[in-house]
């Protein structure tokens, strides 16, 4: 089952993915590992990624695409893969479909967990993190017992810039920006499956098999 995973940041997209691989034995494929795993071994395409990322400049489309293509060549893709992360343009997922089709396959669900920026905004904002061990407390769902120390280790606890709420706005429009047409241009094909991501994750979870027939 070949599936792309599409959600804004603290929508759970994270723990969905670990359940969906779990259960359906396919690999969650994210931009950043795949060209990390790339240039680590040295692959052609690798290379070339290299070549960009270490001037700093954006991969180019092909280089991309280059990349996907050696990592679907790999034996654990051959039941299917839950893409996350790519594609992030409509080039991008034209680009996808031809390959898929050159490769005899297809996408068979887009999976869009949606939540309101609202909702988004006050699940990140809750987050302190600690400065010891790196353990996330939140506010609301995760308090510690001691208020600015981690129940973990005992270190101070702090607000990430990247949980101010300037921040998570600014990644909310970018995701926005992004994703609008890429969920238009999927809808078209009628593999677009939205799911309400402001229950609880066990009542997402069943949604999420439910909509994609397992």
């Amino acid at each position: 089952m070949n599936i792309i995973l599409i959600g804004p940041p603290g929508a759970g997209k994270g723990t969905q993915a670990k359940r969906m691989i779990d259960r359906l034995g396919v690999p969650q494929i994210s931009t950043g590992d795949m060209f990390r795993a790339a240039v680590k071994e040295g692959s052609p395409m690798g290379k070339k990624a290299k070549e960009y990322m270490d001037k700093g400049a954006l991969v180019p489309d092909d280089v991309v695409i280059g990349v996907v293509k050696e990592r679907f060549q790999k034996p654990d893709t051959k039941k299917g893969f839950i893409l996350d992360g790519f594609p992030r343009t409509l080039e991008q997922a034209k680009a996808l479909d031809k390959l898929l089709s050159d490769l005899g396959t297809r996408l068979d669900h887009v999976v869009v967990i949606e939540v309101p920026d609202d909702n988004l905004v006050g699940r990140l904002t809750g987050r302190r993190t600690c400065k010891g061990c790196g353990y996330m407390h939140h506010v609301k769902f995760d308090p510690p017992k001691k208020e600015g120390v981690c129940d973990k280790c005992g270190g101070e606890l702090y607000l990430r810039d990247d949980d101010k709420e300037a921040t998570i706005r600014d990644r909310l429009s970018t995701y926005h920006a992004q994703t609008s047409p890429l969920i238009d241009y999927y809808s078209k094909s009628g593999i677009v499956r939205k799911i309400d991501g402001t229950r609880s994750m066990e009542e997402v979870n069943k949604e999420i098999f439910q909509s994609i027939g397992v």
